[in-house]
């Protein structure tokens, strides 16, 4: 019998392969000789680039780069186990996290760590490049980034600009000559699932700048500062990106990385399910066990478990799919489909507060795929006699 076990982190309690890991622990209390495939799984947010470390036999690598206030972070990336793929959130070097209520500013914060940590990628051998953009403080559409990366972005007396999507009403030209020449060459796929254009009502300042602190004013300066950076990307590189979908993410980055990267966008599950070969793992399975820290009918829009078991229903139709998770909301009904998901099982074993929930996580996973498993174990008698 095999058991594949692709479950995405129970944030806050558990990563993802600990997760794995306490299904297999409670599955093998029962079936001591089964066999056990751990697929560490993510949706392109956080934990992504762990789960493909964990997944690929990879490593991690921890630098220093620039911050989005422009002071100096440790930021971490991963090399997957192929040697050549390197796998990047965002966040780790421009997100949200690196400011508070009173230093948060879209005007002045940059992308230019997330630059960094790609640059630091190729010098480490990557040749394609995972690249998770949530979680960002930034609205300079991807303009520290570009600089990071050797694009001269300057005024009109030739001066480069100042870090900021404050700064972008000054653009005049840009200059793409003096891109590192790896950066052509170098496949990276944007892990995402907004779809918002870079500029308008839609748009990055506007649907995302209030949240990274913009005031009203702000958000109308931001948004006509990308309207002329996106003009003139047009004119000097012929790229229109203006209202590509997923342009605005991460305040403008997608649009940064589809002017200036040999880019894809992509949604993050469907990523993550390629790089870990997910189909070809799942194709000989008996059972899939998958989950995360929480499950309801937004499930369905790119999460984990729903990912999950598309893909596996796609190549093992028979091989039930369940699901295990901390906290299970509303409309779970849309969830139950002949091709997608079989059973849905709370993993908490007692009423708990939330920090109790998440000290237990582990042990509370261990004991519910136990009793999954002498559930089908029963099953199994009952069929056989």
């Amino acid at each position: 019998m095999k058991f594949v076990l692709a479950p995405d982190s129970f944030k806050g309690g558990c990563s993802a392969i600990e997760v794995a890991t306490a299904m297999k622990t409670g599955l093998s209390r029962v079936f001591p000789d089964a066999e056990y495939d751990l697929v560490p799984m993510a949706d392109g947010g956080e934990g992504t680039v762990q789960s493909l470390v964990d997944a690929t036999h990879g490593e991690m690598i921890t630098v220093s780069v620039t911050g989005p206030l422009g002071n100096k972070v440790m930021a971490s990336y991963g090399l997957l186990g192929d040697g050549t793929t390197a796998a990047i959130e965002m966040a780790q070097a421009s997100g949200i996290q690196y400011v508070n209520e009173v230093t948060h500013n879209p005007m002045i914060t940059t992308t230019y760590g997330t630059g960094e940590l790609i640059m630091d990628a190729l010098n480490h051998g990557a040749q394609k490049i995972i690249l998770g953009i949530g979680g960002s403080a930034t609205n300079d559409g991807g303009a520290g980034m570009a600089q990071a990366i050797g694009v001269h972005l300057r005024d009109i007396e030739g001066n480069e600009l100042a870090p900021g999507g404050g700064q972008l009403d000054n653009l005049a030209t840009i200059d793409i000559r003096h891109v590192d020449p790896r950066i052509p060459k170098t496949k990276i796929l944007i892990a995402s699932d907004v779809t918002n254009p870079l500029v308008g009502e839609t748009g990055a300042s506007v649907i995302f700048g209030p949240q990274k602190g913009a005031t009203s004013e702000m958000v109308k300066r931001l948004d006509a500062n990308l309207v002329r950076y996106a003009a003139i990307i047009k004119h000097d590189l012929g790229k229109n990106i203006a209202h590509a979908p997923g342009a605005g993410a991460a305040g403008g980055l997608g649009a940064g990385l589809m002017a200036f990267t040999n880019s894809q966008m992509k949604k993050g599950i469907d990523i993550v399910i390629e790089y870990t070969h997910l189909k070809e793992r799942v194709q000989d399975a008996d059972f899939v066990f998958t989950g995360e820290g929480g499950i309801d009918s937004q499930t369905q829009y790119g999460k984990t478990p729903f990912g999950v078991a598309l893909a596996a229903k796609s190549v093992a139709p028979t091989a039930p799919v369940i699901v295990l998770s901390g906290n299970i909301g509303d409309g779970l009904s849309i969830l139950y489909r002949p091709d997608a998901i079989d059973a849905i099982f709370p993993t908490a074993t007692a009423a708990k507060s939330l920090a109790k929930a998440i000290a237990d996580a582990a042990s509370d996973i261990e004991l519910v795929s136990e009793n999954i498993g002498r559930l089908i174990a029963a099953i199994q008698r009952s069929i056989r006699n």
